[in-house]
This record gives C-alpha cells, structure tokens and sequence, in this order.
C-alpha cells in the first residue's frame, strides 16, 4: 500500500465522518422541531372543564333505601 492510498482512504475516512455528525445534528434539529411543533398543538386544544357530577343525573345517581 503506497501513501497516497493511504492519504485517499484518511480523507474519505473524514469526509464521512463530518456527513455522518452534520446527518446527526440535522437529526436533532428536526426533533426539536417536531418537539416544540406538538407542544404548541397540545397547547391549542382546549382543557375540558372537571365537573363533579350532580347527585341523581347518572346511572347509580340515586339509591332506593327503603328496598
């Protein structure tokens, strides 16, 4: 093996290895993104209201005691 293969094969070796840390961090980005995105959609819908619910208006609401 000669040094200039050598050379080729170390340059190549970087060059990958820089496209392989940009992919990474364009990665990261898009899921900060996607993150913050779904964020802002859970903070767009609205809260429902907790009510207690009134005495005799649902099924077992009211209890028959003089069975």
């Amino acid at each position: 093996m000669d040094i200039s293969s050598i050379a080729a094969a170390a340059s190549v070796n970087a060059a990958a290895k820089v496209q392989t840390e940009a992919s990474v961090r364009v990665l990261k980005m898009a899921l900060d993104m996607q993150g913050d995105s779904v964020l802002q959609l859970l903070e767009a819908l609205p809260v429902p209201a907790q009510q207690a619910p009134v005495v005799g208006s649902a099924a077992g609401g009211v209890v028959d005691t003089w069975a």
